[in-house]
């Protein structure tokens, strides 16, 4: 028990000193699954090893962070780290996202650079057999489009706060030159920005953007705007009218639903003969349509119609596709 409290007490000292505003007593004991009052036990108990403990006003309550960051001794990661960490990294390459890989193999570097070399040596046997016995089963899927030079100059943008230019190779008027107001960008089976060129937030593909360039025009996200509400009101990426979907999954695909997660707002209702119900509101209903599929017989659409339509009109694409015989000949 007592090695299970300095545990804590140590994780508690890396998240104020990973902080710049600090955290409240409520955050910190929200952050460790305790009390108000255990955390202002473990806050005293952190000031006594770590003088350097700061105390910031922030009325009505007050915040605390450690802003000289913490000596390389209690640092150290451990082999389990340094594995998800390295097959992060694989995943990333393997799934084409060449830049955000890299950006992880050199944050491993920094990491074991930073390692005493007692703990690396300490370290290197179990991370070997960890690497060794623990890999990626690599799904089908398209490769995301990632250049580095256009995640940099979008990332710029965003970080700035500057009307983006680019010429789009996509939509209803390929190689046309835009000027859009940067919101975001979503990583997914595609990668998208998500920006606004005088008509609300679209999604435009990465991989038709070229020639861009971060202008010295200043622009901005509306207020209140989140990223994530707005990639949570589709299915996947494309956005539509958005629908209330229910699904009737029969008991042969119980189990599954109640581990599965449609949805980030979904509502799972297990029902008496062993059936599930799944709820939840969103646009993106040929996305869907196609994870459907994927089911088979385990699930029903209840609502909305638009979404048995399109899933039915997908069956019959499929049939008509696979009923008119071979169209290449064999040899």
């Amino acid at each position: 028990m007592r090695h299970e409290k300095a545990g804590q007490l140590l994780e508690l000292a890396r998240m104020l000193a990973a902080t710049a505003e600090g955290l409240t007593l409520d955050e910190m004991a929200e952050r460790l699954g305790v009390g108000r009052r255990t955390a202002e036990r473990m806050r005293d108990a952190i000031r006594d090893v770590f003088p350097q403990l700061e105390e910031v006003d922030d009325p009505p309550s007050k915040r605390f962070r450690i802003p000289a960051g913490l000596d390389g001794l209690f640092q150290a990661p451990d082999a389990g780290e340094l594995a998800a960490l390295s097959a992060a990294a694989e995943l990333f390459a393997q799934q084409g996202a060449t830049a955000r890989a890299a950006a992880l193999k050199s944050l491993e570097r920094k990491v074991l650079s930073a390692t005493r070399a007692a703990a690396r040596r300490r370290l290197a046997p179990d991370l070997e057999a960890l690497l060794q016995a623990e890999t990626i089963a690599v799904q089908a899927g398209p490769r995301p489009f990632e250049d580095e030079a256009v995640l940099s100059t979008v990332r710029e943008a965003l970080l700035s706060m500057r009307t983006l230019r680019f010429r789009y190779e996509g939509g209803s008027a390929p190689g046309r030159v835009r000027e859009v107001t940067p919101y975001g960008l979503l990583f997914g089976r595609s990668n998208y920005l998500v920006a606004d060129e005088g008509a609300g937030p679209r999604n435009w593909r990465l991989d038709r953007i070229a020639d861009v360039e971060a202008l010295d025009r200043p622009a901005a996200r509306p207020e209140g705007f989140s990223l994530q509400d707005y990639a949570d009101e589709s299915f996947g990426i494309f956005h539509d009218d958005t629908e209330d979907v229910v699904l009737h999954v029969r008991p042969a695909g119980r189990e599954d639903a109640l581990r599965w997660r449609f949805h980030a707002n979904q509502t799972v209702e297990p029902r008496d003969d062993g059936s599930v119900i799944v709820r939840f509101r969103a646009s993106g209903m040929l996305e869907l349509a196609w994870h459907l599929f994927t089911w088979g017989d385990k699930i029903e659409v209840v609502a909305p119609e638009t979404l048995r339509e399109t899933l039915a009109g997908q069956i019959e694409i499929a049939r008509r596709t696979h009923t008119t015989g071979p169209v290449v000949a064999d040899d």
